[in-house]
């Protein structure tokens, strides 16, 4: 287990983590659209440059329709962000990553950390589901399972 992952195992138990990855693939049942959820141990006080560099480092833009989304959490600073990829971009309004990350945040700061990721889970597959449906040759790009670490924890 590395930094990242006791990290996780550390704010979420173990039936959290699995109602978290349950989000995840009813997230991807509504929507062609991905998710990848990673737990990280460092932004180095910058999760949004951070997050950037893991979707980049992880070719999570190179989905059919450019509609991957990333949920990084940075446990250790009680940080987090949210990037989604070019194609969500075009369709969605503009204050829509906002309002997601304000509701993550607002169950965040009430200690509800299961409740603040899985609502932001459910959130972008209702609003992703509109734009990109579900279609029956549809193919799971980028899996389902939690990450852990993904920005290359030798930076730290």
């Amino acid at each position: 287990m590395n930094a990242a992952e006791y990290l996780a195992h550390e704010m979420f138990g173990r039936e959290d983590l699995d109602d978290i990855r349950f989000a995840i693939k009813s997230f991807e049942r509504r929507t062609s659209g991905e998710i990848v959820v990673s737990f990280n141990k460092s932004s180095a006080g910058q999760p949004y440059k951070t997050a950037r560099r893991i979707f980049t480092k992880n070719s999570l833009h190179r989905t059919a329709e450019r509609n991957a989304t990333l949920i990084v959490l940075f446990p250790d600073e009680k940080k987090f962000a949210v990037i989604g990829d070019e194609g969500i971009h075009t369709k969605v309004p503009q204050n829509f990553w906002d309002e997601v990350v304000a509701e993550m945040a607002t169950q965040f700061q009430k200690g509800k950390m299961a409740e603040g990721l899985i609502g932001g889970i459910n959130r972008l597959g209702e609003v992703l589901a509109q734009y990109f449906p579900h279609r029956e040759d549809d193919k799971n790009e980028l899996g389902d399972e939690i990450r852990f670490g993904d920005d290359s924890e030798s930076k730290e």
